[in-house]
């Protein structure tokens, strides 16, 4: 790629020249050199500024994403070209939703660099509809998401089964019960995720199927992940919904006692997101160890 695409596009993701003189190492006058240069290149603003703040125009949008494929066709291409001497090497950025990237994909990407050892992969986490719009806007290469609701210009493939359920503290006045019922349920205090959380999606959808109002619930607070909500739970007298591959450990160690709920299962499916049209061969290797890994 031209330097001054390359310089384009730490300034776009970055939306601060100086952050992306120092991640280049060079001067903030140079990377304002090469973005008029750009600029005059495309006879267009690819910036708005505003203040101290910069953001993309239309334009820079366009040429925003018009790079971002064409750096995946040049990291596809070293890609392809390291398979021959058997070296497999090159980077892509997987985003995941916060059950996954902290419960999940960690001991599938340290299985994946024994194999590929010249693959490097970069995590970022997020809710799944953070990862969606990461991906529409081409800044991640791939997503896995726990979510139900689906993007029109994505395409989804399933990859882990799992299922959620309800948990209390095991000092809780709940945790002898064991066994409670749907407006058990209904009326306990509950803790749950945030909005835009996969979870808190897959929760709504599945009361409803069993007949609960959800803005019914004895909802005291929502928070931005599972590991907030189990911390929570040791002190306080209520209920919350999580994934079971996220609190395995805790029920073995009794800190979490399980609740059955009658009448009311919430199974999901954990799945791969991509956008539809351009795949990178690279990120496909690691769809195909994923979707052959043995969980």
């Amino acid at each position: 790629m031209d330097y001054r695409d390359i310089v384009f596009l730490n300034v776009a993701e970055n939306l601060s020249f100086s952050k992306a003189a120092g991640n280049l190492c060079i001067s903030q006058p140079a990377v304002t050199k090469h973005i008029k240069e750009l600029e005059s290149r495309y006879k267009v603003n690819l910036f708005d500024r505003k203040g101290n703040k910069i953001f993309l125009t239309r334009a820079g949008e366009l040429v925003y994403n018009s790079l971002k494929k064409i750096d995946g066709l040049y990291r596809d291409l070293d890609f392809e070209v390291s398979k021959i001497s058997n070296t497999s090497t090159g980077e892509f950025v997987l985003g995941a939703s916060s059950t996954i990237s902290q419960y999940v994909i960690p001991k599938v990407m340290a299985s994946f660099h024994k194999r590929y050892p010249g693959i490097k992969i970069h995590l970022i986490n997020g809710n799944s509809f953070d990862m969606e719009q990461l991906l529409l806007s081409n800044k991640i290469d791939m997503a896995l998401v726990e979510n139900e609701s689906s993007q029109s210009d994505i395409r989804y493939t399933e990859f882990m089964d799992d299922e959620l359920i309800t948990v209390t503290g095991a000092n809780s006045v709940y945790a002898k019960r064991r066994n409670i019922g749907l407006e058990d349920f209904r009326q306990f205090p509950i803790v749950l995720r945030e909005v835009g959380s996969g979870t808190l999606e897959v929760v709504k959808s599945a009361l409803v199927d069993s007949g609960l109002d959800f803005e019914a619930l004895n909802t005291h607070v929502h928070l931005g992940s599972t590991e907030s909500i189990k911390n929570f739970l040791l002190d306080f007298d209520g209920i919350a919904v999580v994934s079971e591959q996220a609190v395995a450990n805790e029920l073995y160690m009794n800190r979490l006692i399980k609740l059955n709920v009658s009448g009311l299962s919430i199974p999901r499916k954990f799945r791969i997101a991509l956008n539809k049209g351009y795949e990178s061969s690279m990120v496909r290797v690691f769809i195909d160890f994923l979707l052959q890994y043995n969980f």
